[in-house]
């Protein structure tokens, strides 16, 4: 497999690369990591007249904290986030989650902004943004606009960005310290696809009650799903098997999940329930472990 014929511009700046999608429009795509473009260019899924590679503007590779967020930029390799201090302090569902993103080579290249743009329906990190309310950065040669994870994700493969934008950053909130953070799924095989993932951001009280809670699944349609009813029913409970039981129950309620080759739409609403009380256990034993350190 060749990908199509297309230009190349490796600019030197966050600037040039706007001037460029602003002249190419529609017929342009950003290159960052290239671990989703160049497989969809090979299958010519896409074929964009022109490849605008954003790999020689260090500005846009950063990781920083902006007021109660934290913000990283569209250059950022997913192994870079993935053993930031910042990130484990401040994002602990992020930092969970990067590990399940394909292999080390793969997050070595690949870029946090670069996998949210992708918007593939099974790709980890579109969880964390939405259980997390994530903000996203748009830039484009006539502005910037923040757009908010809810309305980010738009269907399979397509977001909001509109011709001319690039994903410049996005920042998520920065969490408190009783925070816990888990992501589980299931796959086909280890860091193959997700046929089913969980993202669970919890925030417990002194006593031990659930303050907060955050779930988000991947696998369950054409873009990341909250998971409200289990979310109120965590909200203010203690984290018993008997309420995390229930939480479970009502995690695949008013789901339709789509069938396919390594699952049907039965198994997926099964085991989304059973990802959940992994996921919340998981949250639970990290706040049992930091008070008793």
């Amino acid at each position: 497999m060749k990908p199509p014929k297309f230009e190349y511009h490796g600019p030197r700046s966050q600037p040039e690369v706007l001037s460029l999608l602003a002249s190419y429009g529609e017929d342009a795509r950003i290159l960052a990591g290239g671990q989703s473009l160049v497989p969809l260019l090979n299958f010519r899924v896409v074929q964009p007249r022109a490849l605008v590679s954003i790999n020689h503007c260090p500005e846009l590779s950063y990781v920083r904290t902006d007021g109660d967020a934290l913000r990283i930029g569209a250059l950022l390799r997913q192994c870079e986030a993935e053993h930031s201090a910042d990130v484990k302090r401040d994002c602990p569902l992020l930092a969970a989650a990067l590990p399940w993103v394909g292999s080390t080579s793969n997050r070595n290249r690949g870029t946090v902004c670069g996998s949210l743009a992708h918007a593939d329906p099974l790709a980890e990190l579109t969880a964390v943004a939405v259980a997390l309310d994530a903000t996203f950065i748009l830039a484009s040669a006539t502005g910037t606009r923040e757009v908010p994870a809810s309305e980010f994700f738009v269907s399979d493969l397509t977001t909001c960005i509109a011709p001319g934008e690039m994903l410049e950053s996005v920042k998520f909130p920065r969490c408190g310290p009783d925070a816990s953070a888990a992501f589980v799924e299931v796959g086909n095989r280890w860091h193959g696809f997700a046929v089913v993932g969980l993202a669970a951001h919890l925030e417990f009280e002194s006593d031990g009650r659930c303050k907060s809670a955050r779930l988000a699944a991947i696998g369950m349609g054409s873009t990341p799903v909250r998971l409200r009813a289990a979310e109120d029913l965590l909200r203010g409970a203690r984290c018993d098997s008997a309420a995390v039981g229930e939480a479970a129950a009502l995690a695949a309620r008013d789901l339709d999940p789509p069938g396919g080759f390594h699952a049907d739409a039965a198994y997926k609403l099964d085991v989304v329930g059973t990802l959940l009380e992994r996921a919340v256990a998981q949250a639970w034993h990290q706040r049992s472990n930091r008070k008793q350190s």
